[in-house]
């Protein structure tokens, strides 16, 4: 195997034994297949709509969840890939029979089959990251391909609630099909940009789907405590999983929690209106092997974030997976039919076996600082800068992981000056969300403006902040980045703030892996990306505006 698309990868190289987030060497290989076959079904549909033949949307829905399923601790189920590569192999068969002798000559990605599953390994090995042997090429292309990876989480997570936009289909098609072809470094990298323009036009269309299904966010408290019940503990992403489970839960005395980035699920008016949605328990993502064993509970897997169960844990026999995430031995939740929900009364049913959770904290934390609620506050921000009470914002936003740098982030929200507001969403929030950094006037110098997919809002809150004072570029703005990673989906928010145009990026704890030198020097001459470094330093930095 070989695999670097996320922070923690081996050696900062890449994982060539065993995943450090867990994966075996075969459930890579799987994955592998199956985004050689996605990249085979771009291929032909961007073919076909060239002759008149157009399946964008039906291709768009394939890529976007077998894309979905090959994100970092989302699916670790040989059972479930090997389905799925089964599936995207029949779509991509179809698609060739539709386009007849129009085939000859395309990438093998569009013409390769096999029904034979012994084959699939052996033809994984080699259609993986290192088949793109030049260095540079390989990485401006697996840049696309992982951005690529996180616009089919937000596309998939916005066509659930019933909003697609084919334009981003599109777009997705001509990424992925962009690297079977022989492309000069310019056409490479225009490339990314256009993938990038493409995850800020997905996330829009998200934003659209969770407000118009489940209201604008509102400023809210979220208690930190447990009730007297059993409970559910939801973790991942999906608020359709969640809300359905709500509604089926509902006065059958059993109370439902949040966990990571299901936290912002408390600031929807759609979603907090139910008594029985308990409070947030827990941590990010990382903390799963502590958090679930003290919650008691039935756990529900919605997306991805799934990490490897240890053998001393007890809760294998009570962690449900849905949708895109997997993992063997742990019952899977059917995917809806006609239009109906999905069923949760064996997560219910083993929820009410269970005793409570135990209390590991209490006490409450506020969120809820989206788009919409940050600019109905816009005057009273923009008095707090004129009159010097607020001298910057720092953007805070992106992923948590397990790397003990990364308490980097925490001692920056400690030092910051008290007169700096930290914008943040995802799940790198944990770092310091729960400490008391006190208020401006009346502002929180922590605006959550909720997940990873809501870092659009901070987006929209620095687009309206740059008109309200006149400014040119959002780079004008008395505004820094100072950014957390891990995984695909932070990929595709970065390519969307390249897009953007912002520059000075701090990025860390270590830059990505599949950037080759030569490609940081492009990203560093073009945009000032840069390393984080040491937190006074950077502090310093920051407020100077470099």
């Amino acid at each position: 195997m070989f695999c670097f698309q996320c922070q923690e990868t081996a050696r900062g190289t890449g994982c060539t034994v065993r995943g450090v987030c867990g994966k075996e060497e075969h459930t890579a290989n799987l994955q592998d297949l199956l985004i050689f076959h996605c990249k085979g079904i771009a291929v032909l549909a961007k073919k076909g709509k060239e002759l008149g033949t157009d399946r964008v949307e039906e291709a768009g829905r394939m890529i976007t969840h077998a894309l979905f399923t090959t994100i970092t601790n989302a699916n670790f189920d040989d059972t479930a890939l090997i389905e799925c590569i089964k599936a995207a192999q029949s779509f991509k068969d179809d698609l060739k029979s539709s386009l007849g002798d129009k085939v000859e000559g395309l990438h093998d990605s569009a013409l390769y089959s096999s029904s034979d599953e012994s084959q699939f390994q052996e033809k994984a090995k080699t259609v993986g990251i290192l088949s793109t042997e030049n260095e540079d090429v390989r990485s401006l292309r697996e840049i696309v391909v992982f951005g690529c990876k996180g616009i089919s989480a937000y596309a998939h997570h916005a066509a659930m609630l019933g909003f697609e936009k084919k334009e981003v289909y599109e777009q997705l098609i001509q990424s992925l099909a962009s690297v079977t072809e022989d492309l000069s470094v310019d056409e490479m990298v225009a490339m990314v940009m256009k993938t990038g323009e493409n995850a800020v036009a997905t996330m829009a269309v998200l934003d659209e789907a969770n407000t118009s299904t489940y209201g604008h966010p509102e400023i809210s408290k979220v208690n930190l405590g447990v009730g007297s019940q059993p409970g559910i503990l939801v973790s991942g992403h999906d608020l359709r999983d969640l809300q359905e489970l709500l509604i089926q839960t509902e006065g059958r005395g059993v109370d439902v929690y949040t966990h990571s980035e299901m936290l912002p699920a408390h600031y929807y008016p759609e979603l907090k209106k139910y008594a029985h949605l308990k409070g947030n328990y827990g941590s990010s993502w990382w903390h799963q092997n502590k958090d679930f064993e003290t919650f008691n509970g039935a756990v529900l897997m919605t997306t991805n974030c799934v990490i490897p169960i240890k053998k001393n844990n007890t809760y294998a026999d009570r962690i449900f997976t849905t949708g895109a995430a997997g993992y063997p031995g742990a019952v899977h939740i059917a995917d809806r039919k006609n239009g109906a929900a999905k069923d949760f009364s064996n997560l219910i049913a083993k929820a009410k076996q269970c005793p409570p959770p135990e209390e590991i904290e209490t006490g409450e934390i506020v969120g809820g600082f989206a788009h919409n609620q940050v600019l109905a506050l816009a005057d009273k921000v923009i008095e707090a800068v004129k009159s010097g009470a607020i001298k910057r914002f720092v953007v805070m936003a992106g992923c948590d992981g397990r790397m003990k740098n990364r308490s980097y982030f925490t001692e920056v929200a400690q030092k910051l000056p008290k007169d700096t507001v930290i914008l943040t969403a995802g799940c790198a929030k944990y770092r310091y969300n729960k400490l008391d950094l006190g208020d401006i006037g009346g502002i929180p110098r922590v605006l959550d403006a909720g997940q990873c997919n809501d870092s659009y809002s901070l987006a929209v809150i620095a687009m309206k902040l740059r008109d309200a004072f006149g400014l040119e570029h959002i780079n004008d703005l008395p505004l820094s980045f100072d950014i957390g990673w891990y995984e695909q989906k932070a990929v595709a928010v970065l390519l969307a703030l390249l897009a953007l145009g912002i520059k000075g990026i701090r990025l860390g704890p270590t830059l990505p892996a599949f950037v080759s030198p030569t490609v940081l020097n492009v990203l560093v001459e073009k945009f000032d990306i840069k390393p984080i470094g040491d937190v006074d330093e950077d502090i310093a930095a920051m407020m100077a505006g470099k």
